[in-house]
């Protein structure tokens, strides 16, 4: 299939699906970025979806927020990548408003629903991108991953989700959530499309100054632990599906929960600010209320609180590198249950809780993350592992991806 009928292809999903898109290039756009693509390229004529809170040149930059809208210059150094490597942006894609949230379910542009239905929420913030690949529109996209954002849409939806080492994909010309913890993460149908993506998109950036670069050496056969102990609030067919899945070793993953706790029950709430500060104080009613009590809890924090925090993580982050003396590996349920967008709308805060419980430490421990389908519970909801391992283990991660979701595929 050339690029043109890839083109094709791609406009008549556009439509796919509620709330996924923002914006898109028009049909004559992708067709001239298409007749220009050099066959020979790495990506060439592949389509992809950038979350709208990464800078596309040629449309606007929302953040899912009408009034924080801006028009870009240049194409963000990620993207650009992806671009010289013969890939065609298709468009941006929904997210909840400012990447604050779990949910997909805080946006004024709508709220996508999971590819498989039943009102099944598609997870967020990454949300449309994360169903914009499990729909078929595009063959990868992009989203950023803070919180968890590029792994809990991408278990809601069936999909892969790659949060690489912080730093290897520049989040230069990204508008930031927590601007020390923020990364680029990358959805795709299966682990050789998000590896060949990763690949051309990894580079360090001059003018980024949190871009950094590093590789640790690839382990064929790493010892794989998983938890002494887990709480799926009350979702045995989660639970269910986790116990398919057996380690070598168990370790303890408490000091994990207690950075993660950190991250939205802390002072990391007030780094939102630091670069929403002035648009929330200007704009108070552009901003949708359950982005507004959050972003508006940051305030409640000193400079002690951040510093105490700060030297509390220390002390985790020590604790949490005793996991690697037992496993090069850590294996968790992506998320502990599954909700429907009516769940949601009755606890939006704490079920997001819920669902960051296995996601949210992974940055501020400096963890590399890559999330793969397990599967479906007996009453059809999506299972999802992910594969943690030390900064700059992304190599062995996805290696060892690979083998594992080809065993759960044939458990299942």
């Amino acid at each position: 299939m050339d690029a043109h009928e890839v083109v094709e292809k791609t406009l008549a999903r556009l439509g796919d699906g509620e709330g996924v898109w923002i914006s898109t290039f028009t049909a004559a756009e992708l067709h001239a970025r298409a007749a220009e693509i050099d066959p020979d390229l790495p990506l060439a004529g592949v389509p992809f979806a950038v979350k709208d809170n990464i800078d596309v040149a040629g449309l606007p930059t929302t953040a899912a927020c009408p009034d924080f809208a801006y028009r870009p210059e240049r194409n963000a150094p990620v993207v650009q990548r992806l671009i010289d490597a013969g890939a065609i942006a298709v468009g941006k894609t929904n997210l909840d408003q400012f990447a604050t949230g779990l949910t997909g379910a805080r946006s004024p542009y709508g709220s996508p629903e999971s590819v498989f239905g039943g009102g099944l929420i598609a997870g967020g913030s990454s949300s449309g991108s994360a169903v914009a690949v499990a729909n078929g529109s595009v063959a990868f996209a992009l989203g950023t991953d803070t919180a968890g954002s590029g792994r809990v849409p991408a278990a809601l939806n069936g999909i892969v989700g790659i949060k690489p080492t912080r730093g290897l994909l520049s989040t230069l010309g990204v508008v930031p959530a927590c601007r020390s913890l923020d990364c680029v993460s990358i959805f795709a149908p299966d682990l050789a499309m998000a590896d060949r993506v990763l690949r051309v998109a990894t580079g360090t950036e001059p003018d980024d100054p949190w871009s950094r670069s590093g590789r640790r050496p690839l382990i064929g056969s790493p010892r794989v632990g998983v938890p002494e102990t887990l709480d799926f609030f009350g979702d045995a067919g989660q639970e269910k599906a986790f116990a398919r899945f057996a380690g070598d070793v168990t370790v303890d993953i408490g000091p994990l929960l207690e950075a993660g706790d950190l991250l939205y029950r802390g002072p990391w709430v007030a780094e939102r600010l630091a670069d929403l500060d002035e648009f929330l104080t200007n704009n108070p009613d552009s901003v949708l209320p359950i982005t507004k009590k959050i972003l508006q809890a940051g305030y409640a924090f000193s400079a002690a609180d951040a510093f105490r925090a700060q030297h509390r993580l220390q002390e985790l982050r020590r604790q949490a590198d005793e996991i690697w003396q037992k496993a090069d590996v850590l294996v968790l349920p992506t998320i502990g249950t599954t909700y429907t967008h009516a769940e949601i709308a009755a606890d939006p805060i704490g079920r997001n809780l819920n669902l960051g419980r296995y996601t949210q430490f992974a940055n501020l421990l400096d963890m590399a993350a890559v999330t793969v389908p397990n599967g479906f519970t007996a009453d059809g909801r999506p299972a999802s592992l992910t594969l943690f391992g030390p900064a700059f283990s992304d190599e062995t991660l996805i290696r060892h991806a690979q083998t594992l979701h080809a065993e759960t595929r044939g458990a299942n």
